[in-house]
């Protein structure tokens, strides 16, 4: 994904710097960098699932590291997103054992029944369709996360319910 321009609210709540400190006990005063992925996970969920560079400095400001280090792992993984996503993001597993059984024509399939491309968002920002790296449920293919959550065996009726339960707010992501 692309860093995007558009703006957030950086919003550390006394609710949230706690977690972030409890994050931080875990480990030594002077290796506050080893909590670097638990805490953007943390920060990343209180702004709205993804993290402007700002909030990426502001992670770097609080672990006291330099904000490069911080651009590096929200690059790297694709758990962090560095735009604005959809309520439900979609990410399909589109390695070997999901491609051999359809998962490139389900994600397809998906960003046409939502008129968009892979990686965009639809524009009531609902959902955002993306492919990713594997997700290690090879046994299960062709599937999809959303939210902390498997869709296993898919096939496009799958997804046309995943769509409808979703619109309807019956999709619990955490």
């Amino acid at each position: 994904m692309e860093i995007s321009n558009a703006k957030q609210e950086i919003n550390i709540t006394p609710e949230l710097q706690a977690r972030i400190d409890e994050l931080l006990s875990h480990y030594p005063a002077d290796k506050k960098k080893s909590a670097l992925l638990p805490v953007l996970h943390e920060v990343q969920d209180a702004h709205d699932n993804w993290l402007s560079v700002p909030l990426q400095d502001k992670v770097a400001e609080i672990l006291e590291i330099k904000p490069i280090e911080v651009y590096e792992v929200v690059t790297f993984y694709t758990m962090y997103n560095q735009r604005p996503i959809g309520n439900y993001m979609f990410e399909f597993c589109r390695t070997s054992c999901c491609c051999l059984r359809g998962a490139e024509d389900l994600m397809e399939y998906t960003c046409e029944k939502l008129g968009i491309k892979e990686g965009e968002t639809t524009p009531d920002g609902k959902f955002t369709v993306v492919g990713v790296e594997c997700l290690g449920a090879c046994g299960y293919a062709p599937m999809l996360q959303i939210g902390d959550y498997y869709k296993e065996h898919l096939t496009k009726e799958k997804i046309d319910q995943l769509i409808e339960e979703c619109k309807a707010g019956q999709v619990n992501l955490h």
